[in-house]
């Protein structure tokens, strides 16, 4: 059986589509028929950068919605049939292809009311999400502070709001009605002065998290989602921040199984509050399989959600 990929050439250059042998899944591996091709920031930049040294010939791609339609050896038959929802990793082939092999234990069920579409466009962000709303105990009633407000952290904010806290974010075009919407508190165009928090989330960058923390309180924490804080702003033994990193992809190398099944479980979870309209969610912009070119370049440029349906 013969299946359609796009895949790498060089830094910088566009995809080019190949057709090639799809062959029988490995032990405790599946293979999902893709539906659905969800485009991320981390997708354009790696085709762009080549940090993990692809060769010519990989499938890039991370996120995937389809039908389980191959089982490898030890894996439970009843996931035959199922729609999967997946985030993979950035070392194999992925999710740019008409059918991906993924690891059985590492996909979420798609809930009966959530098409493959919209599923598509959630693992990346719902759970790098979810890993940084993990990061801080919870204390209900404590001011948290949101900056940069993707895709990520405007699944985030309705976690924290969710949870009790009392969420501030900083942004020039968030609006009044996406906040009441989400249940933040509080909209700054820019830096607040004369407000301490017991947590800040940033998704701008190292650099810039780390201009925030004078903004903690004393044994309050800084989750860095695009790049870690390399240094302690603050001298030892003083105001003692917790610095906390994200980086969803290094769970395909460094997590185990049991990582992998809390994750899935809590993955699946928040499926279900999407499906049951109780987080927030924004339509992607939909590409046919053809315009996954097109669909990259329209998340770059545009900085809005792309998905990629398969006929």
């Amino acid at each position: 059986m013969q299946t359609n990929v796009w895949q790498f050439e060089h830094a910088g250059s566009a995809l080019s589509q190949d057709e090639r042998a799809l062959n029988a899944p490995g032990t405790g591996r599946i293979v999902v028929r893709n539906y659905a091709i969800g485009i991320n920031p981390v997708d354009w930049k790696f085709i762009d950068d080549n940090p993990r040294d692809w060769q010519t010939g990989h499938v890039p791609g991370v996120d995937g919605a389809g039908v389980v339609v191959a089982l490898g050896e030890g894996v439970d038959p009843e996931l035959m049939g199922k729609h999967v929802v997946y985030h993979h990793s950035l070392g194999e082939n992925g999710s740019f292809a008409e059918h991906s092999e993924v690891y059985a234990g590492r996909v979420m069920a798609i809930p009966d009311s959530v098409d493959f579409a919209l599923a598509a466009a959630l693992p990346c962000p719902l759970l790098t999400a979810w890993q940084a709303f993990s990061k801080v105990p919870l204390r209900k009633g404590a001011s948290v502070l949101v900056s940069g407000m993707g895709a990520v952290n405007k699944l985030l904010v309705q976690m924290l709001a969710k949870a009790g806290f009392d969420v501030h974010v900083i942004s020039g075009s968030f609006t009044q009605n996406q906040a009441d919407d989400m249940g933040v508190k509080a909209i700054h165009r820019a830096r607040p002065e004369g407000h301490t928090f017991y947590a800040v989330f940033d998704a701008n960058g190292p650099d810039y998290a780390a201009s925030l923390v004078p903004l903690l309180d004393a044994n309050g924490h800084v989750v860095s989602i695009l790049g870690r804080i390399e240094e302690p702003v603050d001298a030892p033994f003083t105001r003692t921040i917790s610095y906390h990193e994200i980086a969803l992809g290094a769970l395909h190398d460094y997590g185990d199984a049991s990582q992998w099944q809390r994750l899935m479980k809590d993955g699946e979870a928040l499926l279900n509050q999407v499906a049951a309209q109780d987080l927030v969610v924004e339509a992607p912009h939909l590409f046919d399989f053809d315009n996954l070119n097109n669909a990259l370049r329209f998340s770059k440029e545009d900085k809005r959600k792309a998905v990629v349906t398969v006929s």
